[in-house]
């Protein structure tokens, strides 16, 4: 937690909480600990593919993975006030995702990263380029995003950018939220 707070001192806008191995219970109150804090520092908070918990306390929304309930019928559950992300590995899903009623996407990897291997080679800045050109809502890149690779994303038409790794593996959680943060409002 206190990488996280961190992170949301140096202004980090929302957090995904992606805690697949963790039951019921215990992401329950994982998320009831983030809450505060997320809502402390203006963060919007989401939960991987729980609509019970994110409806139980008051989340801003939820993220589907390709294997989650589908979009619409997340949405019949949350209803029109909390938001739906979709993760996507190709522009096509990405223009489903919006089709279905998905608020964003977050597309890649973009980039090689260890911890997007299972996902196969990376997509690259093309389909970025092609997801953003083909739809309205926002579209995140994720996958080997460092500050200095925001510029490239953004140019390619993403909203903003995803990270774990950019900011956990830094020498210093604030620097690098900070640099993230930079890197996105210094790019148009």
């Amino acid at each position: 937690m206190p990488l996280l707070r961190q992170s949301m001192e140096a202004g980090l806008r929302a957090i995904q909480l992606r805690e697949r191995d963790l039951e019921a219970r215990p992401l329950l109150g994982l998320a009831e600990e983030v809450l505060p804090l997320a809502r402390r520092h203006g963060a919007a908070l989401f939960i991987n593919d729980r609509v019970d918990l994110a409806i139980a306390l008051g989340l801003d929304g939820v993220h589907l993975r390709a294997d989650s309930l589908p979009v619409t019928v997340t949405r019949r559950m949350l209803g029109p006030g909390r938001m739906i992300g979709v993760s996507a590995h190709s522009a096509d899903e990405v223009v489903r995702a919006e089709s279905d009623g998905a608020d964003f996407a977050v597309l890649g990897p973009v980039f090689e990263t260890a911890s997007k291997l299972a996902f196969g080679p990376p997509i690259g800045l093309r389909a970025l380029e092609e997801a953003s050109r083909r739809c309205r809502m926002p579209v995140f890149a994720i996958g080997g995003i460092t500050a200095a690779r925001v510029g490239e994303v953004r140019r390619a038409g993403a909203r903003g950018v995803a990270v774990v790794s950019a900011i956990l593996s830094a020498g210093s959680v604030e620097a690098a939220t900070r640099q993230l943060l930079d890197a996105l409002t210094a790019t148009p």
